[in-house]
C-alpha cells in the first residue's frame, strides 16, 4: 500500500491525528483501537488497526468488534473526505452492516475502501435533494503476508446514508 500522489507522511500523520481526535471527542470506542491512516485519496482509503491486547479475542486473532470499527473507519473517513471536498453540508450515518469472515486475522489488519467515485456521486445527489440517499459501500479487510502481499480476511458491505443538512 502506498500513498496517493502528493500525499506525504505528514499528510497521513495529520489525517491519523484528525481521525483519532474525532474518536476521542465523539466516539471513544473508535479511538481505543488506535486506527492509522495508511492512504486517503479521492477514490481510495486504507486504514490499519494493530493487533494488540485491546483488539484481540480469546483465540489470539482480531476481535470482530475491532474489525467492525475498522470497516466503519475506512468507509466513514472516505465519505467524510468526499463531503469535505464538495463543500460540506451533508450528514452521514450507516444504515446497515454486513460482514463475511474468510479467515482469522492474526496480525495487523488493513481496511480498504475503493468506492470513492461512487461516494462522490452519492454526496452530489444528497446535496441536490431533500431526501436521504442510501447506497452500499464495500470494504475489504486484509493482513500482510510474509512475502509482502495482502491476504483477504473479511469483506464488509455498509449502507451509507447521506442527507443534506437543513
Amino acid at each position: 500500500m502506498t500513498s496517493t500522489p502528493g500525499s506525504s507522511a505528514f499528510d497521513r500523520l495529520r489525517q491519523t491525528f484528525g481521525m483519532r481526535l474525532f474518536g476521542w471527542l465523539k466516539i471513544p470506542l473508535l479511538a481505543s483501537v488506535r486506527p492509522s491512516v495508511v492512504e486517503l485519496g479521492e477514490t481510495r482509503c486504507v486504514v490499519r488497526i494493530p493487533l494488540r491486547r485491546w483488539t484481540r479475542n480469546h483465540l489470539g486473532s482480531m476481535y470482530f468488534g475491532a474489525l467492525a470499527i475498522g470497516a466503519d473507519c475506512a468507509g466513514g473517513l472516505l465519505a467524510m473526505d468526499q463531503i469535505k471536498r464538495l463543500g460540506g453540508g451533508v450528514s452521514l450515518v450507516f444504515k446497515a452492516f454486513q460482514a463475511t469472515f474468510h479467515k482469522r486475522p492474526e496480525s495487523d489488519v488493513y481496511f480498504i475502501c475503493e468506492d470513492g467515485a461512487a461516494i462522490r456521486d452519492q454526496v452530489q445527489r444528497a446535496l441536490a435533494s431533500e431526501e436521504r440517499i442510501t447506497e452500499p459501500m464495500r470494504i475489504e479487510a486484509a493482513v500482510k503476508a510474509a512475502d509482502g502481499t495482502f491476504e483477504p480476511v473479511a469483506s464488509f458491505v455498509l449502507e451509507l446514508s447521506l442527507k443534506r443538512k437543513a
